[in-house]
């Protein structure tokens, strides 16, 4: 692209680097729109006489162009996305194969964790925003809530960027690894204001209290089918002798009274823990999709 093409100033050149990366993941085009941002405002700081068409065309040849910058995001994306991302399982034909197969994907078991502990971020989080709305707010008559308020939110923005990385860890949705906005170039008025205007600061502040009823849920499911699924698998070792387990199904007690039971019990045990895990991976999957739906910025960048 030649100079006579290049946008005038930065708010143009990032529009045109968001046209670029239409497709793209909206979190890969969060941090491509920040990055440039702070490098371009930070050109500019460095050149206070030079306008912003002069310092775009100044640093078109070592930044790149719009057109060019979204190139190389796109092939810098997928090696780095090679790279992170888990071995594959093998892929199985059968349908057998498929249906067990799900306990040789690493993503089934990060899932499940990630249900475990979040009974624990989504207390902590429903209790950061009900405590830190109500004080902040509380006190705004007395002014000193001001303050508190802006920085309740800048803490709920910091707070995303930190459940995303770990969304995209355990769950491996892309999520941003950079702020909404660079913070260069932009007086402290224009940054409150930006938290308050946003969409994506309430719908952070919506995901965060939708994360303590969710965090129950997937606690309350990971917890109650592993210990019934596992209960069942090992119902045959009631068949050993000196061993004594409770085995009751619909009120009957299986070792007692029907002990030639006991391995179909344990191989419906081993049936569903193994749908058990195909739900958890699927829970993984859906809650990764809540999380980039109301964490990451999706709309056109102004």
């Amino acid at each position: 692209m030649n100079s006579s093409r290049l946008p005038n100033n930065i708010p143009e050149y990032l529009e045109h680097l968001r046209r670029s990366l239409a497709g793209a993941d909206p979190a890969l085009i969060q941090d491509a729109l920040y990055d440039a941002e702070e490098y371009l405002r930070s050109e500019l700081a460095e050149n206070p006489g030079r306008s912003e068409a002069e310092v775009i065309a100044a640093v078109a040849s070592s930044y790149g162009a719009p057109d060019e910058v979204a190139d190389i995001y796109r092939d810098t994306e997928v090696t780095v996305q090679t790279a992170l991302r888990p071995p594959a399982p093998k892929p199985r034909s059968s349908l057998v194969g498929r249906f067990f197969g799900v306990a040789a994907d690493p993503r089934t078991y990060s899932s499940l964790f990630y249900m475990m502990l979040s009974l624990a971020t989504g207390l902590f989080y429903f209790l950061w925003v009900v405590v830190g709305l109500s004080v902040s707010l509380g006190l705004s008559i007395a002014l000193i809530g001001i303050p508190l308020l802006i920085l309740f939110f800048g803490s709920v923005r910091l707070l995303s960027l930190v459940e995303g990385r770990v969304v995209e860890v355990m769950l491996g949705e892309r999520m941003p690894r950079r702020p909404l906005y660079a913070a260069r170039g932009r007086d402290w008025m224009q940054r409150i204001g930006d938290m308050f205007t946003d969409a994506r600061t309430w719908s952070t502040l919506l995901y965060m209290l939708l994360m303590l009823p969710l965090g129950l849920a997937y606690f309350t499911i990971a917890v109650s089918l592993l210990s019934f699924s596992l209960s069942l698998v090992v119902a045959t070792l009631a068949l050993l002798p000196g061993v004594d387990l409770n085995v009751y199904l619909f009120g009957l007690d299986i070792p007692k009274h029907a002990p030639w039971l006991l391995p179909a019990v344990s191989a419906v045990g081993v049936l569903l823990l193994f749908a058990s895990l195909h739900l958890f991976r699927g829970i993984g999957r859906m809650h990764g999709a809540i999380a980039k739906h109301l964490l990451v910025k999706t709309a056109q960048y102004s």
